[in-house]
């Protein structure tokens, strides 16, 4: 039976859930266990299954929890089952493994036959697929932001910087380039220095994206701007575009001068330190519309 209006100490009015214990799908990163507190903030049970490799111990391991395979699909049904979890979470970054080394169970091969095609996609068809899938074995799918509002970068300039007409046309310039990858299922994000795409996101992710822009940086000019955004489309349940204070970093280290998010879709691992961060390095941070304002 689902639940609601539920309401959370502080007030705030959380996700509509189905059942007593809430199960997350943990990859990398400090998401899953701010979304482990915000779900216990809520009066409900919180079970991690953390993909083996990818979540970390340090994140997960004061909640209860089981290390699984990405690719032991009928141990993971089981584990989120036994404990009565019916509403799901996926959240942080998981590496795509090759296709030989996913080593599915029985369960998991079934389910890899049910995905079909998507395997073979960009993340968000698979992705897109293995939401369905997991909703036709019984389960809500939920996303991180439903349970971390405070988290959702907002619209306007966050921080002491703000972007020039310069870096403006260059924000605006990204944010045509990432619609279009983002329609191939291609990537969420790229790098644009005075008008040249230095880099687009791919597989590869964030992180090494902004070491190729670094070296592909165009030297004489200002510095270029980091634009991540959601693809056309999107399912939002799983896999919206994330920047943490190490992003800030990172680009700051690679000689950027600021970073364009879209606002309402993109997640802050820690706002306040994402906004300090910038401001240390010189670097602007701005929430964007997908439709051209910001």
């Amino acid at each position: 039976m689902a639940v609601a209006g539920v309401t959370s100490p502080d007030g705030k009015l959380g996700p509509i859930l189905s059942g007593d214990c809430v199960g997350i799908l943990a990859g990398g990163g400090p998401l899953p266990g701010q979304v482990a507190q915000a779900v216990a903030a809520l009066g409900r049970r919180v079970f991690i299954v953390g993909f083996q490799d990818f979540a970390e111990p340090a994140v997960i391991g004061s909640w209860p929890h089981r290390y699984v395979r990405l690719a032991a699909a009928g141990e993971i049904l089981s584990c989120l089952r036994a404990e009565g979890c019916r509403d799901l979470v996926l959240i942080g970054p998981v590496r795509r493994p090759s296709f030989s080394d996913l080593r599915p169970d029985a369960a998991g091969a079934r389910i890899m036959a049910r995905i079909g095609r998507a395997l073979f996609s960009g993340d968000d068809g698979l992705l897109a697929a293995i939401v369905r899938v997991l909703g036709e074995e019984g389960f809500a799918i939920h996303g991180a932001h439903e349970f971390l509002s405070a988290s959702v970068g907002r619209r306007g300039v966050l921080g002491r910087v703000r972007p020039d007409a310069g870096a403006q046309a260059d924000i605006d310039r990204g944010r045509t380039v990432v619609d279009a990858i983002g329609r191939l299922d291609i990537g969420q994000g790229c790098v644009v220095q005075d008008g040249l795409v230095l880099a687009v996101e791919a597989m590869e992710g964030t992180d090494r994206m902004l070491l190729r822009a670094g070296e592909c940086r165009q030297p004489g000019r200002p510095g270029g701007v980091l634009v991540k955004m959601l693809k056309p489309g999107q399912d939002r349940r799983a896999d919206l575009p994330t920047i943490g204070p190490d992003t800030v970093r990172r680009a700051a280290q690679v000689g950027l001068r600021g970073i364009a998010f879209q606002a309402g879709a993109t997640l802050l691992t820690d706002p306040d330190l994402c906004i300090a961060a910038a401001d240390a390095a010189g670097l602007f941070l701005v929430g964007i519309d997908a439709e051209g304002e910001n």
